[in-house]
């Protein structure tokens, strides 16, 4: 028998509208990344023809939601449709589930493009000839239990490859027996288990994979999206990485020595090139006088239009305080007791460490306005 081969891809979140990033008052970032996703259909297509493959296979949540928009679900199975030598089989996920999205499997059923495969029921699916495709469809968003569980039982014309197809995690840290189990290749004699769910790249096994998400959509993974090319014969599977992921979404830290130069350590750690499509977040972490937190500000805010999206984030950093500086500020008079108990406020530690940063917060900003009121 000739050599299978196939793309593994899963949790493309059609539809996601990203509302956790802020939205700046001149661009658009959100309807950027919603484009990424449905442009990451293409892409797919696309890795299938550059090795050769005939098959799309989505292992779970092709969309976010269980009813995506009309506009979302015809551009997708237009998108799909496209190159007829190309095919794609789209299981249910937690997100799109049977029970909470049966309306949208139907309409799948009854409109999709005749290369497009909605795999509602567990039934095994011949795909090509010699190979059985064993799905296992989420049913529930929370369904409890191990959706794999039929797999050993399956029966398929003997000498076929079986290729498994699931949704689901192979650890929830929970008894509820809810997990895949990591050897399920072995007790259902599978020839590979693709896999959904984690959207990042896992190696689970030989025979066992996550693809991570084609399009990243969280500070989580630090790489582009991607897929896997896979090819079946015989020994073990043959299994490429294949970057589809338009935007990378990096999250960093940005650790800071007393009298170091913030200014200089923000610039040094962004990337040289490629900010538009970064999404970046900065943890500043360490310590800093108010004078370079401000400057950290600064440079911060001249360099996020460069990028998809940029925030420092600096809950963390201490504040060194030197009587210098709140001088600055004020040597007496209301400022100065307004920046004293923010001082006193910051270094107590009776109180919360979330009350703590705030105040840290609030004098360094009472700092920058007399700065700049001053300049």
């Amino acid at each position: 028998m000739p050599p299978f081969r196939f793309i593994h891809a899963s949790d493309l979140h059609l539809g996601r509208r990203f509302a956790n990033i802020p939205q700046p008052p001149d661009g658009n970032i959100r309807g950027r990344l919603m484009e990424a996703r449905h442009a990451a259909i293409g892409r797919l297509a696309q890795a299938a023809r550059d090795h050769g493959a005939h098959h799309v296979l989505i292992a779970g949540d092709t969309f976010d939601t269980a009813t995506p928009s009309p506009h979302v679900l015809r551009q997708a199975l237009t998108a799909m449709g496209e190159d007829a030598g190309v095919q794609w089989w789209l299981l249910p996920g937690n997100h799109d589930n049977l029970r909470d999205a049966e309306e949208l499997w139907a309409t799948l059923a009854r409109d999709a493009p005749a290369n497009v495969h909605a795999l509602a029921t567990p039934e095994v699916r011949q795909m090509a000839e010699g190979v059985s495709l064993l799905p296992c469809p989420v049913t529930h968003r929370a369904t409890g239990r191990d959706l794999t569980a039929e797999m050993p039982g399956t029966a398929t014309p003997e000498g076929d490859i079986r290729l498994g197809l699931a949704h689901g995690g192979v650890v929830d840290f929970t008894e509820d027996g809810a997990a895949i189990p990591p050897d399920r290749d072995r007790s259902a004699r599978l020839d590979y288990l693709a896999l959904g769910d984690w959207h990042g790249r896992l190696t689970v096994s030989d025979r066992v994979h996550y693809p991570g998400s084609p399009e990243q959509d969280r500070f989580k993974h630090d790489r582009r999206g991607g897929c896997l090319a896979v090819t079946l014969g015989a020994g073990a599977p043959e299994v490429a990485e294949v970057e589809t992921g338009s935007f990378l979404w990096r999250e960093a830290e940005l650790p800071l020595l007393a009298e170091q130069d913030a200014d200089k350590a923000l610039r040094d750690a962004l990337p040289a090139t490629g900010r538009r499509d970064i999404l970046l977040r900065l943890r500043a972490t360490g310590w800093a006088r108010l004078p370079e937190q401000v400057a950290l500000t600064r440079a911060a805010e001249d360099a996020a239009p460069d990028f998809a999206h940029f925030e420092l984030r600096s809950g963390a950093l201490g504040t060194l305080y030197e009587t210098a500086d709140l001088d600055e500020i004020d040597r007496g008079g209301a400022l100065r007791l307004a920046a004293n108990a923010l001082r006193d406020e910051s270094e107590d530690e009776t109180r919360a460490e979330t009350d703590r940063t705030i105040a840290r917060a609030a004098l360094a900003r009472l700092y920058a306005y007399v700065k700049e009121d001053s300049a």
